[in-house]
């Protein structure tokens, strides 16, 4: 990737990264519910899920170019279920603090990011476009999936310290900043297959 590419993916990246979705409104609403010592248990599992989706996407796009395109397509409804699914149990643990804690733990923050079709779309999309027109060196890649990690989890991890600075000023309301936060996990699993 040439250097004059370089401030356009970082804003690409800020733009996709930072703005709303399942991961960020997962780290939020974690931080929020349970704290921020247990919402970097599982910020520690998203970093995980999104370093294997990003190298993996990596891989793919090198060997298999736009091909894969077509198929990713179908990780939309993966993702849009386990989404849906972590929105239910918001909802069905709505203002429980001690509520199942396992919605808030490293494997489910894998999942997300392993399922999570926004970043793994953004994945494939930046080495389609920042990568493999300059480059057919896999080496090539990882400078640019390493990058990728401000839109992942370095995002989650802003949106996590949030809802940390959050928590204290919703401290009596964990019923409905879990009905909201359900529902916009919905919402964006609605969107993800739209």
């Amino acid at each position: 990737m040439p250097v004059s590419e370089l401030t356009t993916l970082l804003l690409y990246i800020l733009i996709v990264g930072y703005t709303p979705g399942p991961a960020n409104i997962y780290s939020m609403s974690c931080a929020i519910k349970y704290g921020r010592n247990r919402a970097l248990v599982m910020w520690r599992g998203l970093f995980v899920g999104f370093s294997i989706a990003v190298t993996v996407a990596a891989f793919v796009s090198h060997y298999l170019g736009t091909v894969m395109g077509e198929y990713v397509i179908y990780l939309r409804y993966v993702g849009a279920l386990y989404i849906l699914w972590l929105a239910w149990c918001l909802f069905r643990n709505s203002g429980s603090v001690r509520g199942k804690i396992n919605i808030c733990s490293f494997w489910s923050g894998v999942i997300m990011q392993l399922t999570n079709a926004k970043m793994i779309l953004f994945d494939f999309t930046v080495f389609s476009i920042f990568v493999l027109p300059y480059s057919h060196d896999i080496k090539a890649m990882f400078p640019v999936a390493a990058l990728l990690l401000l839109a992942g989890p370095g995002a989650n991890l802003v949106w996590l310290l949030v809802g940390d600075k959050l928590r204290h000023i919703f401290a009596h309301y964990h019923k409905q900043v879990d009905l909201v936060m359900a529902v916009a996990l919905a919402l964006c699993a609605v969107a993800m297959i739209l």
